[in-house]
This record gives C-alpha cells, structure tokens and sequence, in this order.
C-alpha cells in the first residue's frame, strides 16, 4: 500500500507518494573568493578567541598575585594554562587547516576536544597528586575558570565572530 506521507515545514505542506525522496534544496557552491573570507573570518574569530582566553588568564594571576602573594599567583599560572595550552595548540591546528584549505572534520575536531579536556585534567591531577604545600587551590580553579570564561570577555566588546 503506498499511502501519501503528509510534510508540514513552517507554514507549507507538500505531498508525496511513499516511494519518493523528500525534495531538498540545491546545495550551496562558493566562489574561491568566498571561501577565502570565510576561513579568514574564522581564522580572526580564534585568534580573538585566543588573545581573550590569554587576557583573562593574566587578570587572574595579577589579582591572585596582588590579593595572596607568589603562591597564588603561580597557583592560578597553573590553573590557566591547564585549558590555554592545550587550546593553543588546538586552534593552531585548526589555524593551519584553515591556511591549508582543508576541510575539518567532525571526528578530528571531536579528538581536539577529548586532548583538551585530558591534558586539563592531566595537569590538574598532576598539581594535586604534587601536593607540594604551596599550592593555593582557590587561586588555580580561578585562573581555569577565567581562561574558560575568557569569550566573555568578547561578548563584553561584542567582538564574537
């Protein structure tokens, strides 16, 4: 029996039989030159990305410097690069796929991602399993979270890609 399957999409309805392919819409080609200025839009918005996440981590060692002292200061040195280095080298990857013309793919951004949160959980297990005494915990969860939180601060400029 092939009854009519019934699509209702935003405010039409089609018809179609039940052996058809659903109609989709022509895929969209770019120009060479769109190409360009959207890998260079990218490229700005993870450098931005980049230059807030370094900012906001150096707030957070000044004020950890400036509230508690060198401990904590080389506490949140510690909490900031456990997300900012392996970021780095995760959106230099994904810089030089953009120069390169590559195309990312899911399961290669899904690996960046896993090596991000490994090495931040690596550095973190590592400063606690040091236990050297000096370290100020309060002042390394808050130069992470700043690093975290650092696209805040381009929400404040209103400079997200």
């Amino acid at each position: 029996m092939n009854q009519p399957i019934y699509q209702q999409t935003g405010t039409t309805a089609t018809v179609q039989a039940a052996g058809d392919k659903p109609p989709f819409p022509e895929p969209v080609v770019l120009t060479p030159e769109q190409r360009s200025r959207m890998a260079r839009r990218a490229g700005q918005g993870i450098v931005r990305a980049l230059v807030a996440q370094a900012f906001m981590g150096l707030v957070a060692i000044g004020l950890s410097a400036w509230i508690s002292g060198a401990y904590a200061a080389a506490s949140a040195l510690i909490g900031a690069a456990a997300y900012f280095v392996p970021n780095a080298l995760f959106a230099l990857r994904l810089l030089l796929g953009l120069m390169g013309g590559g195309n990312a793919g899911a399961l290669s951004f899904f690996w960046g991602e896993a090596f991000k949160l490994g090495f931040a959980v690596l550095t973190l297990a590592t400063a606690a399993m040091a236990n050297t005494g000096w370290l100020v915990w309060p002042a390394l969860l808050f130069g992470l979270l700043c690093v975290l939180k650092g696209y805040v601060l381009l929400l404040f400029f209103r400079k997200l890609p």
